[in-house]
């Protein structure tokens, strides 16, 4: 019978370990977790570190899981049941809209994109599965603030970059947005991250009521928005319809 490798199996507790309980852990934490010597587990960090799999925080000199990690795991995503739940729904807010179609959800201090649909169009478009993008600045990301415990905490802690002179920075200000957000349902981002585009998103819930993601639809600000720079109502209630329809289909039930 053939032996397992020990090195492979220490790895693999390693970022088991990572995955669970605090979301950043010391190399003396690692070590005692495991019942390794510090050179040991130094050593196996450093490896997984360079391969992307693992992340140190410059700062604290801490760890966590690296996004390559989730970049492996995209042909899972086929099979995930968020996305799955959401492929009817968002192919058919794409055409009700005319526009693209994000779903993201919450890792580590920003937002994967776990599912694009293209804008119905002939125009060339990028793939996006896969990218990051910031939790301050997006709609995306400023519904998963504002309903999710751990991404509000989290946005909190990082640097709020200004992207444009819209971006929102200011902490005290920041934390007006949530509120906002929280009492209408729905978020928007009009040229915080990039210029002349304009995005919508409102929040996904699963059978437990708790935040489990966000769908979005971004797109031109003129088509997006009114002259008065607001989004178009239409849109954020066709956002708002699709974001309920997944939920339900994940047992939340009606919002």
């Amino acid at each position: 019978m053939a032996r397992n490798i020990q090195s492979l199996e220490r790895a693999a507790a390693m970022l088991r370990l990572l995955a669970g309980g605090e979301r950043r852990l010391g190399l003396s934490d690692v070590a005692s977790s495991l019942g390794l010597a510090k050179g040991t587990a130094h050593g196996i960090l450093r490896t997984l570190q360079a391969e992307g799999f693992v992340e140190q925080d410059p700062a604290s000199g801490r760890y966590q899981l690296g996004a390559e990690l989730l970049r492996l795991g995209n042909s899972y995503l086929d099979v995930h049941e968020l996305r799955a739940r959401a492929l009817v729904w968002t192919d058919d807010l794409a055409r009700a809209s005319g526009e693209s179609v994000y779903v993201g959800v919450l890792h580590q201090s920003g937002v994967l994109i776990m599912h694009h649909v293209f804008r119905p169009d002939d125009s060339r478009q990028v793939l996006e599965v896969g990218a990051m993008q910031p939790l301050h600045s997006t709609a995306l990301g400023k519904v998963l603030s504002a309903y999710d415990p751990v991404a509000h905490t989290q946005v909190l802690e990082v640097d709020r970059d200004a992207f444009t002179p819209r971006t929102v920075t200011d902490g005290k200000a920041f934390e007006g947005v949530l509120e906002l957000i929280r009492a209408r349902g729905w978020a928007s981002d009009v040229e915080e991250t990039w210029e002349g585009i304009a995005s919508v998103a409102a929040p996904i819930h699963d059978r437990r009521r708790m935040p489990v993601g966000a769908v979005a639809v971004a797109g031109a600000v003129e088509r997006v928005c009114t002259e008065s720079g607001e989004p178009r109502a239409s849109l954020v209630a066709s956002v708002r319809d699709c974001a309920r329809s997944v939920s339900r289909d994940l047992g939340a039930g009606r919002f």
